[in-house]
């Protein structure tokens, strides 16, 4: 198992860095989800991730806080009002439209009720 774990890991980080340039896919969970599967298959690199200055902190909240920063909370609520907006202007069927509403909205309201910050 650890060589799938090592690729899910690989593809994670290969999709987050993609998601630093764009705007719609966000970076943050892949970068968690690539340490999960790392922490599974090479603790040298989910070492790396732990330790990475601009993705370790992200990390390590969620990890020991389950807590997601507000500027990861706003960027992943705007990239879904955004996806929500490009259907709409798309003229996608209403039961589309309806369906993916659902989902972005409970996805949306678990994310905005995640804490912000470590407890103290």
């Amino acid at each position: 198992m650890r060589p799938l774990w090592l690729a899910a890991g690989v593809i994670s980080v290969a999709l987050g860095l993609v998601g630093v340039a764009l705007p719609l896919l966000p970076t943050t969970p892949f970068m968690i989800l690539a340490a999960a599967c790392f922490a599974r298959s090479s603790p040298r690199l989910h070492d790396w991730l732990w330790n990475h200055r601009l993705f370790g902190p992200a990390i390590r909240d969620w990890r020991q806080h389950r807590a997601i920063p507000p500027v990861a909370k706003r960027a992943s609520l705007a990239a879904m009002a955004g996806a929500f907006a490009l259907s709409l202007w798309l003229g996608l069927r209403w039961e589309v439209l309806l369906v993916q509403g659902l989902v972005l909205a409970v996805m949306g309201t678990w994310i905005a009720t995640r804490p912000s910050r470590p407890a103290a």
